[in-house]
């Protein structure tokens, strides 16, 4: 922005002080950037992806070694958690958390140097993401659209975060492993991972779906129901105390040569069709966060603080919203049109997850 010609001379000490230095309040300013992002489109899904942004020294808030499972090399990084939605093919981050391990928990001094706020704590994964969940169904004018999750990596409570989901009356499409626990039968429930469940005899109801090569032909994937509702517990009870129903789904690799996938969703009126569109949100959101990491900035921040990291993150998050909303493919600049401003009295924070973001 600061080299694009069109400011003064001083314009990069202005913005590095705006990123750095300022006060402002980047909780308010990503409510808007989700509100512009949902009257864009018909909002689709939100999800959650991870973020690895790697890191030199030791200093940068958040910054720690960290297998990278994509190359499987230990990495000196900081660890992000995004909030997207999608709209359809698009999907853009509206949200971030920063995830804090080790010394950045208990260290004072780091603390302090790095400005973290009290409230802003270790925690597992999953609390981000419900914290995500909470701020979201808070904020009256944000659309209510599934929760599309990937809780087979880097989640270690993913019945806790599906159980969240339910006491707030979300939908959600939660991919998982085949050691998740459900309930199947009454009244006496018997307890049996998802793997197991779809072993038993006729416990699957096999669907054929059609879908097209690359060569434009088509091919049929089977997917596989189990025939009977599940439960997740008593934490999976709803938002009025009932116990919730949900449907899982195992789709086998094509050869054979993988482990099946296996799906835990609570859109039981559904089709399998639709509900395995809605997971295919997931590698949307992995696309974005790859586009967003390579093209927008997010290596560049070299600030040292917790507010600076958020303002940066903001900011990438507002440049990508407006090359996909107002940008014209394949051309230099995006027309001049302003995305909303948040009013500055506006607060943000999440009911009980400890964690800030777009509450109301």
């Amino acid at each position: 922005m600061a080299e694009a010609g069109l400011l003064p001379a001083g314009a990069a000490h202005g913005l590095h002080q705006f990123i750095n230095g300022s006060p402002w309040n980047w909780q308010p300013v990503r409510c808007a950037l989700a509100g512009t992002v949902a009257a864009g489109g018909p909002a689709y899904a939100w999800t959650c992806a991870d973020l690895l942004i790697p890191k030199q020294g030791e200093h940068s808030v958040g910054v720690h070694r960290r297998l990278d499972q994509a190359t499987g090399r230990t990495i000196n990084c900081q660890r992000a958690l995004g909030l997207f939605l999608s709209t359809g093919t698009r999907c853009f981050p509206v949200d971030w958390s920063l995830v804090l391990d080790g010394e950045w928990d208990w260290d004072d001094l780091r603390r302090r140097r790095a400005r973290i706020p009290e409230e802003e704590t270790g925690r597992p994964v999953g609390a981000y993401v419900i914290g995500f969940a909470a701020g979201v169904a808070a904020h009256t004018r944000l659309p209510d659209a599934p929760w599309v999750l990937n809780l087979t990596r880097r989640c270690d409570d993913a019945s806790g975060v599906m159980a969240g989901l339910a006491r707030r009356g979300l939908d959600f499409v939660c991919e998982v492993e085949s050691r998740q626990i459900v309930l199947i039968g009454r009244p006496a429930p018997r307890v049996i991972t998802v793997g197991e469940l779809m072993e038993e005899p006729h416990a699957r109801q096999p669907h054929v779906l059609m879908r097209q090569t690359e060569h434009g032909g088509s091919r049929a994937v089977r997917v596989n129901v189990y025939g009977g509702p599940v439960r997740l517990s008593q934490r999976g009870a709803g938002k009025d105390g009932v116990s919730r129903t949900y449907q899982v789904l195992e789709l086998p690799s094509a050869d054979g040569a993988q482990p099946p996938r296996y799906w835990i969703t609570s859109l039981m009126s559904r089709g399998v069709e639709e509900v395995l569109t809605l997971a295919r949100s997931q590698s949307t959101a992995l696309a974005t966060v790859a586009t967003v990491r390579e093209g927008f900035g997010v290596l560049d921040f070299e600030g040292r603080s917790f507010p600076g990291w958020h303002h940066h993150m903001t900011m990438v998050s507002a440049a990508y919203a407006y090359q996909r909303l107002y940008g014209t493919p394949g051309a230099g600049s995006a027309p001049a049109v302003p995305l909303p401003v948040a009013h500055a009295g506006t607060t943000a924070h999440y009911a009980d997850a400890g964690a800030k973001g777009l509450g109301a």
